[in-house]
């Protein structure tokens, strides 16, 4: 059984290698295949879970992290199901993580932080410089009011995004991809980081060295603006929430083969 399992994941493991290679080109040029593939495994050897999902739906999902120069086992992103799909989203760290690398202007700190009651908060502009004052209250777990985003730039220029909790929970409603998922209802607080962050990164130029790059950008957001309303909403399993009462669904439980022709098909689909 055991050599079974080593056999499963080491075909796993050259299939993934084998995608890398052959979408060389879409990577970035100090990206280290077999040490993505080495900590991706080491990510799924921890989870049996996702042996249960279609093979080459995580590898699509472990490219996406790939073309970012994220690291899987960092937990710069997360794979969960979606739908019929695996959904790439990338973390709060590996958002500060990609920005930082590829920003155009260097960054010397990019973060975002809640504000709750009984903070001070303090927005000015000075001699036309924006100024950002902010003094929260130690230990506190008072309601959050809003949320901000700083980037300090290596130059000493500086960017920064607010956003009331109205604002986000907007956000949260309209183009959430997964509004009343368990990270919406146990992590509020982050996920609040996330939203004000990334909508501050739309104002940070990045330098993306290839349309694969961008197009897993665009798709590791929380947020899609393309979504209908209307839309019935399909709640995200955490399958890295190992609670034993709550058994994990996926969506294809027979981990079909493809070939790689079909393998190649899907890869293009996905960054035509």
């Amino acid at each position: 059984m055991a050599e079974q399992k080593n056999e499963i994941a080491k075909t796993f493991s050259d299939g993934l290698m084998d995608m890398l290679i052959s979408v060389e080109d879409g990577l970035s040029s100090s990206f280290n295949k077999t040490r993505f593939v080495q900590n991706s495994m080491a990510v799924l050897n921890e989870h049996p879970e996702l042996a249960k999902i279609n093979k080459h739906q995580l590898q699509l999902g472990l490219l996406k992290g790939a073309f970012l120069s994220l690291d899987y086992s960092a937990k710069d992103f997360f794979l969960i199901p979606y739908g019929n799909t695996v959904q790439f989203q990338m973390s709060y760290q590996g958002i500060i993580k990609y920005v930082k690398k590829y920003a155009i202007r260097p960054i010397k700190e990019i973060y975002a932080k809640c504000v709750r009651e009984g903070d001070v908060f303090e927005e000015k502009i000075v001699d036309g410089k924006p100024t950002i004052n902010f003094f929260p209250k130690s230990f506190s777990n008072g309601k959050i009011m809003g949320a901000f985003a700083i980037c300090e730039f290596a130059d000493g220029g500086l960017l920064y995004e607010t956003m009331s909790t109205e604002d986000m929970e907007n956000v949260r409603a309209n183009y959430s991809k997964a509004a009343n998922s368990k990270a919406w209802k146990t992590s509020t607080d982050t996920m609040y980081m996330k939203t004000v962050l990334k909508r501050l990164c739309k104002n940070i130029e990045v330098d993306f060295e290839t349309i694969e790059m961008r197009k897993a950008w665009e798709d590791g957001s929380d947020f899609d603006t393309n979504r209908i309303k209307s839309q019935p909403e399909t709640e995200v399993v955490d399958v890295f929430a190992n609670d034993p009462s709550k058994p994990i669904e996926v969506f294809d439980t027979t981990a079909t083969e493809v070939s790689d022709e079909q393998l190649e098909r899907e890869v293009n689909e996905v960054f035509k």
